[in-house]
C-alpha cells in the first residue's frame, strides 16, 4: 500500500495504516489519513481526494484559521468537524537554541493535552466510530496538532513508540516544500528557526512527558479526556486487522 499520497497543492497527506501493534495485529490501510490544510484542494487534487471516499474530516485548526485559509470544499459531502486542540497560542520568544527545537515543540504538545480536552475527546470518539471511516485528520501543516492526535490514536491502538516516532518524523520529508509554499503565501514574514521542522526526538520527549505525568497514554485518555474503555476497544476493533496475515 502507499503511505504518501501525492497532491499538487498539499505537502503532507498520508495514510496512517500498516503499523504493527503489540498484540500481533496491524493498523488497517485506508481507514485513517493525516494531512496538512485541505483548504488547498482544487482541480485534479479534488479528483484524487474524491477517489479516497473520505466520509469524515476532522479539522484541528482554530475557526479563524479555517475561515482565512479555507476548509475542505463543502461540496464534497463529508461530515466536517472543526475541533481546535490548541489552547494557548505559541510564544516563539520562548524558543532558544539552548532549549532546542525538539524540547520547545514537545512542551507545546503537552500544553495541547491540557487545554482543549473536550475536543480531543470528541476527535477520538469520532475516529473510533467505524461508520465515520475513512477519516482525515488535519491542521495547517499536518505536523503539530495532527501529530499529537495521530500519536494518541496509534498509541491506543498498541503501536510501539518507535513506529509512532517514525510516523511523526515522516513530516520532515515535506518540510522543504511546506516552507517554500508558506513563504510564497506570506512574503516577507519572518520564520522562527524551528518552523516546519519535525525532529523525531520531539515525539519521543512528548510521549515520555505524557507517560510521566499520567502513567501512560491510555491512562491520560481515560482519566483526563474521559474516553471510555469501550470506545478505546471500538477504536482498536475498527482500525486493526484481526492478525498480521490480514490486510
Amino acid at each position: 500500500m502507499i503511505r504518501h499520497i501525492e497532491f499538487s497543492n498539499l505537502c503532507n497527506f498520508r495514510d496512517v495504516g500498516g503499523y504493527a501493534t503489540n498484540d500481533g495485529r496491524t493498523v488497517q490501510w485506508q481507514r485513517l489519513y493525516r494531512a496538512d490544510s485541505l483548504g488547498w484542494l482544487a482541480g485534479d487534487d479534488l479528483t484524487a481526494f474524491r477517489a479516497l471516499r473520505v466520509r469524515t474530516v476532522i479539522d484541528l485548526r482554530h475557526a479563524f484559521e479555517a475561515e482565512k485559509a479555507g476548509r475542505v470544499p463543502e461540496t464534497e459531502g463529508q461530515s466536517y468537524h472543526n475541533l481546535p486542540i490548541e489552547g494557548r497560542r505559541w510564544e516563539s520568544a520562548v524558543y532558544s537554541e539552548e532549549v532546542g527545537v525538539a524540547r520547545y515543540l514537545a512542551d507545546r504538545y503537552l500544553e495541547m493535552t491540557e487545554d482543549r480536552v473536550e475536543n480531543l475527546r470528541t476527535a477520538l470518539e469520532t475516529i473510533a466510530n467505524s461508520d465515520n471511516a475513512p477519516v482525515v485528520i488535519h491542521c495547517a501543516a499536518g505536523k503539530d496538532r495532527t501529530g499529537v492526535l495521530a500519536a494518541l490514536v496509534l498509541s491506543l491502538a498498541g503501536v510501539g513508540e518507535d513506529d509512532i516516532v517514525a510516523d511523526y518524523a515522516l513530516t520532515g520529508l515535506a518540510t522543504e516544500r511546506f516552507i517554500a509554499d508558506w513563504r510564497r503565501r506570506h512574503p516577507g514574514t519572518p520564520l522562527w528557526p524551528g518552523f516546519g521542522l519535525a525532529p523525531a526526538e520531539t515525539m519521543r520527549l512528548f510521549l515520555a512527558d505524557l507517560a510521566s505525568r499520567h502513567g501512560s497514554v491510555e491512562a491520560y485518555v481515560t482519566q483526563v479526556l474521559q474516553v471510555s474503555p469501550a470506545t478505546i476497544g471500538d477504536l482498536r476493533d475498527h482500525l486493526l486487522t484481526e492478525s498480521t496475515s490480514e490486510g
